[in-house]
């Protein structure tokens, strides 16, 4: 790399989002691969995580960009040269969203990443976000109602305000507006206004456009939360305890695999809801355990850890394929109790119906990821009601396939990281109709949240079969 010039964070987020198709690839694959390709590694881990943010963050609000590239601009944005639209895209992005950014230094840059396509795009560019900078009347306002079709929010208390009204109106049409104002699908928006109510659905939102946080769950197999933070303060690492959910979450943005106690095994990243299932569970030392959908071994990991690594669980997963990711998990935890057994082979086997033996069945299905929208980003392009009722299916089937394959008396938690009430407890009532001989003993229905201790959404529910 002697010798070459490292690449911009936002020269590698164009480049990135010129190779991005929501719809059918990944931005976060894609930008491990820019990153990681010769002369094009950034050198400053700061740099790197810039580049994520405008990547992520131009796709997380990418209509609601679009929206005022059109607004001000007066070209609709099919119009725009694909390379020059994101280089925009970019720019408008920090315009809205990184009010401490200088605008100058914002236009400025695009507008020399514009330059290799000629003079003429270059001042394209430049006309376009300095049109855009000079509608901006406050970039980091507090949030009122009163301007709420002139203020496109960065947080559940600033947004970034115009000079102009160019949005919907929230109390004509309050789906059309946060659907625009969020980048989220009108259908979607409209379904949880419906089901949660206005104040809520516009939450969900908001979470679903944040930035997440990272939260560490310590393994307790190898270290406690105390000594865990220790490490963190020794290597000057910003953090907080996450309330009473024993999870600890980094302040600033990091590579994970570089914080202290990471290669040795010392913690899991997991969101403080993708937790709740385990705990709602609470597994026992003395349990056999089935942990019917593990990949990538997140939760097979916390059932090991909850119960000493005392019980016995097997991991298994239709996709064969990521069950490797199972088995990377499990070693760098130093996992004993985890044995890893292909789907087909345990349909196959002693476990199967009618020598069930399993105490407890995690359940932890596919899903629409409603739940989780600012992380799996490219949900929100791709999601449809179809899609939907099809996942309910094969969420059904899985609930079946485990309803037989409990002991009598033995539990099931059921969990998803959605929100959508046809994936969690709809689907579970109507489990209950036709398997008459399991009872629901709790359910959780959490949604995600941008405020405190900000988290993603999900559902849990515990079903415990009848002794015969």
């Amino acid at each position: 790399m002697a010798g070459q010039k490292l690449k911009s964070a936002r020269a590698i987020a164009v480049e990135v989002l010129n190779r991005c198709d929501p719809v059918k690839n990944y931005a976060g694959s894609i930008l491990d691969e820019v990153l990681h390709s010769t002369g094009r590694l950034t050198a400053e881990t700061d740099q790197r995580q810039r580049a994520t943010d405008l990547v992520f963050g131009t796709l997380r609000n990418r209509k609601a960009i679009d929206t005022v590239i059109v607004t001000f601009s007066g070209r609709p944005v099919k119009r725009i040269q694909g390379r020059l639209l994101n280089i925009i895209r970019i720019g408008t992005y920090e315009l809205i969203y990184c009010p401490s950014t200088e605008q100058y230094a914002i236009v400025n840059e695009a507008v020399r990443n514009a330059k290799a396509a000629g003079p003429k795009q270059a001042g394209f560019v430049n006309a376009v976000l300095r049109q855009i900078t000079r509608h901006i009347s406050f970039s980091h306002a507090p949030l009122a109602q009163d301007d709420a079709e002139r203020t496109l929010p960065q947080s559940p208390a600033t947004g970034c305000q115009f000079d102009t009204s160019f949005l919907p109106d929230c109390r004509i049409s309050p789906a059309e507006y946060l659907s625009t104002v969020f980048s989220l699908p009108e259908w979607l928006v409209a379904g949880w206004l419906a089901e949660f109510g206005e104040e809520s659905a516009r939450q969900i939102c908001l979470a679903s456009n944040r930035r997440p946080s990272v939260y560490l769950r310590p393994n307790r197999l190898k270290t406690t939360i105390e000594a865990l933070t220790e490490k963190m303060d020794a290597a000057e690492i910003g953090f907080e305890i996450a309330g009473d959910s024993e999870m600890i979450r980094i302040k600033s943005p990091r590579d994970v695999t570089q914080l202290p106690g990471f290669s040795e095994g010392e913690f899991t990243i997991q969101d403080i809801t993708a937790s709740k299932p385990v705990r709602l569970l609470d597994p026992q030392p003395d349990w056999t355990i089935l942990d019917l959908c593990a990949a990538p071994g997140t939760k097979t990991t916390q059932l090991a850890e909850a119960t000493g690594d005392s019980a016995k669980i097997i991991a298994t997963d239709i996709d064969s394929r990521r069950l490797d990711m199972v088995k990377e998990n499990i070693a760098r935890l130093g996992i004993n109790s985890v044995d890893i057994v292909p789907y087909e082979q345990l349909l196959n086997s002693k476990f199967s119906i009618p020598n069930s033996q399993f105490d407890c069945i995690l359940l932890d299905v596919p899903c629409s990821n409603t739940g989780v929208l600012a992380k799996r980003i490219e949900v929100r392009y791709r999601i449809n009601p179809e899609t939907i009722g099809q996942l309910a299916g094969l969420q059904g089937e899985l609930l079946r396939t485990a309803s037989g394959l409990v002991k009598p008396a033995g539990l099931i938690c059921y969990s998803t990281c959605s929100i959508q009430k046809c994936e969690n407890n709809e689907l579970v009532e109507n489990f209950l109709k036709k398997s008459q001989n399991f009872t629901l003993e709790s359910e959780r229905l959490t949604l995600p949240s941008a405020e405190g201790y900000d988290h993603d959404g999900g559902y849990a529910a515990i079903l415990t079969k009848r002794k015969t």
